[in-house]
């Protein structure tokens, strides 16, 4: 792959694929356009009844931006990962342009969890979550999913879809079917830092009323 920019990876976006690299300590980058897309319904995420119990009950609070580069670091604090440092300093890079985001779950002073993506036009592309505490990525899921629904987004691409996704209401698209709600959603407005703080009740609250 040739030197990879910001420009070049919203662009990548743009037209349906995004970059991936084998592990942290290998400085290739490819580009991955999956046959199946996994897709997050932002008018159908299923809250079960134990999440909506923890979430009623939480004492957790919610922020977004606050600190893009820990929940960029928790995420890619496993045995496993694809994000390397030229794929963290990119994403670093769109923060600091307001095209990517980060939504963090805090316990007090300390980060449990969190999720960050990168946002163009009413899409937002969930690039990974963290979680360290029980049900934390799941929270941070359901707030993201209600932030997105007020800020205007259509489409909430999951890249792939896990059984911890699934349990969510995720499902996968064809390609074809991916690339025709990007091309709607890329040119449509939206915005993900219009709605204000929200706390799990609020959040919750918001998917009963409207379920």
């Amino acid at each position: 792959m040739s030197v990879l920019t910001p420009e070049l990876l919203l662009h990548g976006y743009s037209v349906g694929i995004f970059p991936m690299s084998e592990s942290r300590d290998d400085p290739e980058i490819f580009w991955v356009d999956p046959r199946k897309r996994g897709i997050l319904p932002l008018d159908g995420f299923h809250i079960s009844r134990s999440l909506a119990r923890t979430m009623r009950r939480s004492t957790w609070t919610i922020t977004i931006d606050q600190d893009f580069e820990a929940v960029l670091e928790g995420c890619a604090d496993r045995d496993d990962t694809w994000i390397n440092a030229e794929i963290h300093a990119l994403y670093c890079a769109l923060h600091q342009r307001s095209q990517a985001h980060s939504l963090e779950v805090w316990e007090g002073d300390t980060l449990v969890g969190g999720v960050y993506g990168v946002v163009l036009g009413a899409a937002f592309f969930g690039e990974s979550m963290f979680s360290r505490r029980t049900n934390a990525s799941k929270v941070a899921l359901a707030c993201l999913v209600d932030r997105l629904n007020q800020g205007g987004f259509t489409l909430f691409d999951t890249q792939f879809i896990t059984s911890h996704l699934a349990s969510l209401g995720g499902f996968e698209i064809s390609r074809a079917k991916y690339h025709a709600r990007l091309a709607d959603a890329k040119d449509t407005r939206a915005s993900f830092t219009a709605a204000g703080p929200a706390s799990p009740q609020d959040v919750i609250q918001r998917i009963t009323q409207t379920s």
